[in-house]
């Protein structure tokens, strides 16, 4: 647990061997480690005061073991039996005091330590052992209430989760933050939904995912798994098994799991079972929506974090080539339908892909291709899904990347195609999306139809002739158009407008004392055919 967590404090540290060495009721005794100076990290769990030739039977592992010596074998062999008796329950250390017996520690006792790895520590004055118990049992008794009150916040920060109905990205930060560890959701095929880093970087975290995961076995109650020493507990969704939960170490030669991290995952798990029931969107598509908009948004810490937290949603981040597409829908919507729909396809076509709403009208896909692989079949057969639910939906298409860091680019430009396509807006003979190549200056002026520039800009040019118009029932704006469609040719616009040629004659002269323009200057009539276009822009808004 994180000092930081509103549950309360960290975890407690277990007193260890070096701890009571220094507490000042040894201290005193001038005590001195004789051998294991690489063990005085073993957590001591009790104090035993004995004075047995076979203490270990009354011992359960983790006891300091306190004697003047007095016991000990005179023999090498039951010195050796002493000691290994010792070392196989599990004692955290002997410490012999040298003042009645010994004034140096036998060298059969340092040997047979030595071999077992049992640390041997030695006390060069008179210490009171009873004082000794008392000090050390009350330090572990008090730790031990803090562990229970500590685990008793665990408990009411979790209920207050489930509470509120918090959703998976909620309870795996929760559990990050109490235990300072990274904490990992994935499903049953191994792809993590939801990753909270905690003193290292999702990349470290996540990159290889699939692979380790399935290194690191399976899950039953809450457990330490496989050659990484993963704990996991499994995650349920209506009595069966839906996924699970991950706590990662925080380093390979870092402290092992406590007691309050295995309290911490299983209370992790209740409430993801618990949200799971709650939240009724699957949550490979919420993963799928937050990672595609975190691409969108470019708020991955780098490159590689966002590489490895794609890779493990399934997307293969090592091929060369993906293509962004957006699904703008018009009135009506129809965007949570077609997600179901696409997710569906793009699975049952074994088509790799993010797909998520971007926002309350938009949807995004991004495809993953194989080098070879054209993604227009693919992008038609998903054109079909999405308009057999919603009819009006613009499926439009940005250029094709080689990198994942260039997602933002893609959406970018597929989303300026989707606001250069009015309303209507015919698709091409050959296929069912729209693409850069198909912005011209009549959709590229619709896009920018709220500019105020663009307003400005053709009411100076076009202001004056509609006003002639209303205020005289004519229609020399609709002369103009069939003009300039006509590429200045007065007999083919003359034909268009069914006018007689005189009739048209007279009709531009009139827009020319109008608007005050040359029709016969090229680079004028352009000013003009702008302008017009940019009209048809406005007026279709």
């Amino acid at each position: 647990m994180n000092d930081n967590h509103p549950a309360g404090h960290g975890p407690a540290r277990a007193v260890t061997l070096a701890d009571v060495l220094a507490l000042p009721v040894l201290a005193a005794g001038l005590p001195q480690v004789v051998t294991g100076a690489l063990h005085l990290d073993r957590p001591v769990g009790w104090v035993h005061i004995t004075e047995l030739t076979d203490p270990a039977s009354f011992l359960k592992g983790g006891e300091l073991v306190l004697t003047t010596g007095m016991p000990l074998p005179e023999d090498a062999p039951g010195v050796r039996r002493y000691v290994d008796e010792l070392a196989d329950v599990g004692a955290a250390a002997l410490v012999i005091e040298l003042v009645r017996r010994y004034h140096r520690p036998p060298d059969a006792l340092v040997d047979a330590c030595r071999v077992r790895g049992l640390p041997l520590v030695t006390l060069a004055k008179d210490v009171n052992f009873l004082e000794v118990t008392q000090v050390v049992h009350a330090l572990l008794l008090g730790n031990q209430a803090d562990a229970m009150r500590r685990t008793q916040r665990i408990h009411e920060a979790f209920t207050a989760l489930t509470l509120r109905g918090a959703g998976p990205e909620d309870v795996v930060r929760a559990a990050a933050e109490m235990c300072g560890r990274t904490v990992v959701l994935e499903n049953l095929t191994h792809q993590a939904l939801i990753c909270e880093p905690s003193g290292g970087t999702v990349a470290e975290a996540l990159t290889g995912w699939e692979r380790r995961s399935r290194a690191n076995g399976a899950t039953d109650p809450a457990a330490t798994r496989g050659p990484a020493r993963w704990l996991t507990a499994p995650v349920e969704y209506q009595g069966e098994r839906w996924g699970r939960v991950v706590m990662l170490p925080a380093r390979p030669d870092g402290p092992a799991f406590g007691p309050e991290d295995i309290t911490v995952l299983e209370r992790t798990a209740m409430a993801l079972t618990v949200a799971r029931l709650v939240h009724s969107t699957p949550w490979e598509r919420t993963a799928h929506r937050n990672a595609l908009r975190d691409l969108v948004d470019q708020r991955h810490h780098s490159a590689e974090d966002a590489r490895a937290r794609c890779a493990a949603l399934g997307l293969p981040t090592d091929r060369s080539r993906f293509v962004a597409a957006l699904v703008a829908f018009r009135a009506g919507g129809g965007g949570t339908e077609s997600e179901t729909r696409l997710f569906q396809e793009l699975r049952t076509a074994g088509v790799p892909a993010l797909v998520g709403e971007l926002a309350p009208d938009r949807l995004g896909v991004l495809l993953a291709l194989r080098p070879s692989q054209p993604w227009r079949p693919i992008l038609e057969r998903l054109c079909g899904t999405v308009l057999s639910a919603a009819p009006r939906a613009v499926v439009s298409v940005g250029s094709e990347i080689t990198d994942l860091s260039d997602t933002a680019r893609s959406f970018r430009e597929a989303a300026r195609v989707a606001e250069a396509t009015p309303p209507g807006q015919p698709l091409p003979p050959d296929r069912s999306f729209h693409e850069l190549s198909d912005i011209g200056l009549p959709r590229l002026l619709y896009a920018l139809r709220e500019d105020t520039r663009i307003q400005e800009y053709t009411e100076q040019r076009l202001g004056r002739l509609i006003d002639h118009d209303a205020q005289h029932g004519t229609d020399l704006l609709a002369t103009l158009r069939h003009y300039l469609e006509a590429a200045g040719n007065k007999t083919t616009a003359a034909r268009r407008g069914a006018l007689s040629r005189e009739t048209m004659y007279q009709r531009l002269r009139t827009i020319e004392r109008v608007l005050d323009r040359d029709l016969e200057s090229g680079a004028q009539r352009t000013e003009l055919h702008v302008a017009l276009t940019a009209l048809d822009a406005l007026r279709a808004h």
